[in-house]
């Protein structure tokens, strides 16, 4: 339900929190004291804001229930009671601010490196349902001996623990689980790190890495991503421990930095490497042909091997020492190999080859993983801020949750917040993939690293830099691309026998034709080495993670979170989809959309009506105040209102009862309905929804209220049958009238009426049980059951909703259905490139194998075939980035 319910004036949401209105504890009149004041006053909403819903909230209530006074001036209690007051002392600017939020809490909350040095430790906490939760927490786990410093963060739900040392940290657990609480932990007994790898050309590379910190007793867990370039890593030494066991093994971890430089100068380092050791081969090379002596040119190839292959050498040698066949092993192998024989020229090549296939590769694959690193550059690094009456620069990671951002015309917004002042239009496209700029007012809400169009804003901050809906984006799909999907899991069980099998059939093949006679020893050690080359599946291992990379990429920047290689497969095998219907075919906001008057002008219906229905909160009545306010009709003076329940309203206007409610109202007051009721009928068959106007002896009118279809509906439901979806459903709680005019309208193949949130499981299950793969299409929030139930789930306006972007496989962060067919277009293209790649990988080592044999296969051209296919793999997956529909 998107309703969040209320108990005691204490929503269970910041947004309903934000909503509340007519409680009495925040209740407060503010006033600029400073002449220059820049902003408006803001209304103050009147929340009861510290009462909870919850009965753990009795440990000291006292406390939480003065949080709604007026700050002390001292600035420890400011700190510490700031819940409800918005005035700071330091410019006197009134903001409107959600109840029972600290911006200074909030701020400290989010910022684990604020708490005092010593053991530290993260939770999750499960039960807060109000910011004074999270401060009830601190004073509850303060008082535990030795414990320095508590920091909860509400928003979201994390705790951090500092402590003078471990110990400290058991009785935590069951004094959260006495204040009514619950808590996991974050990073159990370990320092959990993400560092970008440098120097990964493989994704055998990756579990080389894993396998030898694995070896270490002080790493608890580690998980290598070859595709994004990142290791998350557990464990208990230092950084610097973690940074050079890796470069033994012929890699460089670091922690993530902006600072490109450093990799660039590498580069270049290593591009000048590869170019001598390809001119010492090649003077080496035409020597032999110019009288130079066989020494000399050996010489000039061992000098080259040397160069071009330290690197490859050093991480063989860990590989195997953590037991790794990895890529350098089986190249280095071959190399000294083909030096032993005396096929000095052939050892140069490979590991040239080799190098220069390598360099090729991560410029490819670097490109691929900067597709979701550059939405980082999104939002810029500082903002304009309102310090006073001065507008000073400070970098976003100092603002807070309540300051006031200035964002000049043609400017970045740096942080996610509601406009306080001016009125401009937003380029959306980095967050929603929508092109048209949207028109922007006071009171909207506006994203970090969306561009401000043409006019001046002031912004009240409404989240953390680390919070922002732009950061949330980074973080979801960099989380999707180190899932592995099934057809990548299956790709890396293969790649693992494989490889093992044909270094053994290598070996076989160097020893024992020799021994039983057939041939030289020297002939059939050649053959075995280019098996060696030939058994490193690069080429197939890459296949699969990096067009699944540059998949959710290409999504990403058109507004489509995709959650995970699986669900990216996912997409492309569905054949039918079922649409909740309101908020997702339609508005979702009733709309005025036909009026009949009896015996009144329509100005005189309207105003009755507005009357009736001003203190309603009904939707309905909503849409007839909100068509009447728009027609600049004024209301009568009413008294005596009463609520209907389940039939309408009734007011006294002018001494007569007027009413506004539905037909069985009416029939009950046995009002003559004869000469209108054929009327009413009519427009209901239509899916409309009647409001009949009248007293107890006459109707004076009938407004009609629908729910619109969005404008790209029907457009998008046609898009998706030509992407290959061969079913398109509705599912709607509405009576069959309305919804067999709504399916009209948006051109669904069949839609199921009249069901309760459990009948949209059951419909779903239908879908499937006649061999359909279902996706499920909602709002993220009423929709779970259904949503969990279908094959795929998919949520619409992530924007807007954290919900959204949490629960749903796929989330589609524009209000709209237009990116759907781009998503299963995509899935279908990211799907077709994998098995092309497949394909074409295991093709060319049958070639390579098959032609070793006859001796038309040299062993630079096996490590040509191999590099080469692993570049082309590549080239062939980045296509994805620049797919359109």
């Amino acid at each position: 339900m998107k309703e969040n319910k209320e108990e005691n004036g204490c929503s269970t949401s910041d947004e309903s929190i934000a909503k509340l209105e007519n409680s009495s504890c925040c209740s407060s009149n503010h006033h600029s004291e400073n002449g220059n004041n820049p902003f408006p006053i803001l209304i103050q909403e009147k929340n009861n804001c510290c009462s909870s819903n919850s009965s753990k909230e009795t440990v000291n209530e006292q406390e939480k229930i003065s949080c709604c006074r007026p700050s002390p001036t001292s600035d420890n209690k400011q700190k510490n009671n700031a819940c409800c007051n918005s005035e700071t002392t330091e410019d006197k600017i009134s903001v409107k601010t959600n109840c029972c939020s600290s911006n200074n809490q909030q701020t400290k909350d989010t910022i684990s490196n604020s708490l005092p040095p010593g053991e530290k430790m993260a939770y999750r906490v499960h039960g807060m349902d109000c910011p004074a939760c999270a401060k009830t927490i601190e004073k509850g786990l303060s008082t535990l001996k030795d414990i320095a410093e508590v920091k909860v963060n509400y928003s979201t739900a994390k705790m951090q623990v500092a402590a003078s040392n471990a110990d400290a940290f058991i009785p935590i657990e069951s004094e959260i689980e006495k204040l009514g609480f619950s808590i996991e932990p974050l990073n159990q007994n370990g320092n959990i790190k993400t560092f970008e790898i440098e120097g990964m050309d493989c994704g055998s590379c990756a579990k080389s890495i894993e396998n030898h910190l694995n070896t270490l007793s002080s790493v608890k867990n580690v998980s290598v991503n070859f595709s994004t370039g990142k290791m998350k890593i557990e464990h208990s030494n230092s950084v610097e421990d973690i940074m050079t066991e890796v470069s033994k093994i012929g890699f460089k971890a670091s922690l993530p930095s902006n600072n490109q430089s450093i990799q660039t100068h590498k580069n270049k380092n290593e591009n000048g490497l590869v170019i001598l050791s390809g001119v010492l081969i090649a003077l080496g090379f035409i020597g032999s042909f110019n009288g130079v002596s066989t020494m000399m040119s050996s010489i000039l190839y061992a000098i080259a091997m040397v160069i071009s292959g330290s690197k490859p050498v050093k991480s063989a040698f860990y590989a195997i020492k953590s037991r790794s066949l990895d890529m350098n092993v089986l190249m280095s192998v071959a190399a000294i190999g083909a030096a032993l024989i005396g096929e000095w020229l052939e050892g140069a090549t490979v590991v040239w080859l080799f190098a220069i296939g390598n360099l090729l590769q991560t410029k490819s694959i670097e490109r691929t993983r900067n597709s979701i690193r550059n939405l980082m550059d999104l939002a810029p690094p500082e903002a304009w801020i309102y310090v006073g009456s001065e507008i000073i620069k400070k970098p976003v990671e100092e603002i807070t949750v309540g300051d006031i951002i200035f964002v000049k015309p043609g400017d970045k917004i740096p942080l996610d917040g509601e406009i306080i002042q001016g009125e401009s239009s937003v380029n959306q496209a980095p967050i929603t993939g929508e092109s048209i700029p949207i028109d922007k007012n006071i009171g909207d809400t506006v994203y970090a690293g969306t561009i401000n169009e043409n006019g001046s804003l002031e912004i009240r901050v409404t989240k953390l830099v680390e919070d922002t809906t732009i950061s949330k984006i980074i973080h979801l799909v960099e989380e999707a691309q180190e899932q592995k999907a099934p057809t990548e899991a299956f790709v890396d069980k293969f790649a693992s026998i494989y490889t093992p099998v044909v270094f053994i059939l290598a070996l076989a093949v160097m020893a024992v034709p020799s021994l039983l006679g057939f041939g030289t020893w020297g002939e059939w050690f050649y053959k075995g080495l280019e098996i060696l080359v030939v058994a490193c599946p690069c080429a197939l291992v890459i296949s699969t993670p990096v067009a699944i990379v540059s998949a959710i990429g290409n999504a990403a920047k058109n507004g489509i979170l995709i959650k995970g290689g699986t669900f990216l497969e996912k997409a492309g095998a569905i054949t039918a989809i079922a649409f909740d219907k309101t908020g997702t075919l339609t508005e979702g906001k009733p709309k005025v959309s036909e009026i009949k008057t009896i015996n009144v002008s329509e100005e005189t219906l309207l105003s009755i009506a507005l009357t009736l229905e001003g203190f309603s909160t009904h939707p309905i009545a909503k849409s007839i105040v909100l068509y009447g306010n728009e027609k600049g009709i004024q209301p009568k003076n009413g008294e005596l209102y009463k609520s209907i329940v389940g039939k309408g309203v009734q007011a006294t206007i002018q001494g007569d009862i007027f009413y506004a409610g539905n037909l069985k109202l009416f029939e009950e007051m046995n009002v003559d309905l004869e000469d209108i009721k054929k009327h009413i009928h009519e427009i209901q068959n239509k899916g409309k929804t009647v409001v009949i106007i009248g007293t107890q002896n006459q109707v004076i009118g009938i407004i009609a209220v629908s729910d619109t279809i969005r404008d790209t509906s029907a457009t998008a439901l046609e898009a998706l049958k030509q992407s290959g979806v061969n079913q398109t459903v509705m599912l709607t709680g509405d009576n069959e009238g309305t919804a067999k005019m709504i399916a009209s309208e948006a051109n669904v193949n069949r839609y199921f009426a009249e069901l309760l949130p459990e009948d949209k499981v059951d419909a779903i299950k239908k879908l499937q049980n006649e061999g359909h793969k279902v996706a499920m299409v909602g709002d993220g929030i009423n929709d779970a059951p259904a949503l969990a139930t279908a094959d795929l789930g998919i949520a619409m306006g992530g924007a807007g909703t954290d919900t959204a972007m949490e629960t749903a496989d796929i989330v589609l962060m524009a209000d709209n259905l237009d990116k759907l067919s781009h998503t299963m277009k995509l899935s279908k293209k990211a799907l077709t490139i994998i098995k092309q790649n497949i394909w074409f990988s295991i093709i060319i080592k049958v070639l390579a194998l098959v032609f070793i044999f006859p001796g038309w296969l040299t062993l630079w051209m096996a490590v040509l075939s191999d590099t080469g296919a692993a570049l082309i793999v590549i080239l062939n997956a980045m296509r994805l980035l620049k797919f359109k529909e």
